[in-house]
């Protein structure tokens, strides 16, 4: 199996006021990605950070991996800014979307990796058809546009289901995900892993995120 155990911490959880520095103490701290959450206030409830704020966090952090997750009722609106503003995986819910795979070639044509996401109410197989052409399938594990929520475990099959069909398919699980729950993601499949509180807010970011990706390598193996 090629695909490897990632760990993306949650930006959302951080102290927004001092976020170059929180981030790069995560990257310092091993993590592998960071995971940045947009949202409008209209496909979720929430309104976080659009690319001004994307683009000022890559002015100061050069080099590593940034995947947007993009929880707008209109993606194809922030292709191109958020391609100018550096962002390497643009990870878009397919829920709102008419064609998918217009979106998805436009994210392409842009420079940057399709990431595509569905919500807890939402079926896996409605990915089925857009599966080559993704890069990344995120399953959320609670409901979009709120940190702090509770792991939904029943959402699991879904990752099973995309482990089993796709093996090489690099799988990302959001939302109440940390070292409680890890082994329950690992399990079902999921290599990639967002983690919001339970990294950002713990006392040593460093042996969580060790110990959360040698729960998932040792399941790829």
């Amino acid at each position: 199996m090629s695909v490897k155990a990632k760990i993306g911490p949650s930006i959302l959880n951080a102290d927004l006021s001092n976020l170059a520095e929180e981030s790069q103490k995560l990257l310092d701290n091993g993590a592998d990605y960071l995971h940045l959450d947009v949202m409008d206030g209209t496909f979720v409830p929430n309104l976080t950070f659009g690319h001004p704020m994307v683009k000022s966090l890559r002015n100061k952090i050069k080099t590593a991996f940034f995947e947007t997750h993009m929880m707008v009722q209109s993606p194809e609106q922030w292709i191109a800014p958020m391609a100018d503003a550096g962002v390497n995986l643009y990870t878009f819910h397919i829920e709102p979307v008419e064609d998918v795979c217009k979106v998805s070639r436009l994210v392409q044509e842009s420079g940057m990796r399709v990431g595509l996401a569905i919500k807890p109410g939402t079926e896996v197989k409605a990915l089925e058809k857009y599966l080559s052409i993704a890069d990344v399938v995120l399953v959320m594990t609670v409901e979009p546009g709120f940190g702090g929520q509770s792991f939904m475990a029943d959402m699991m099959p879904k990752v099973e289901w995309l482990r089993e069909n796709y093996p090489n398919l690099d799988i990302e699980v959001d939302g109440g995900v940390g070292p409680k729950t890890i082994e329950c993601c690992a399990k079902a499949g999921a290599n990639m892993i967002v983690s919001g509180t339970a990294v950002v807010g713990a006392c040593d970011q460093r042996q969580v995120m060790k110990d959360m990706r040698e729960v998932v390598q040792s399941y790829l193996k």
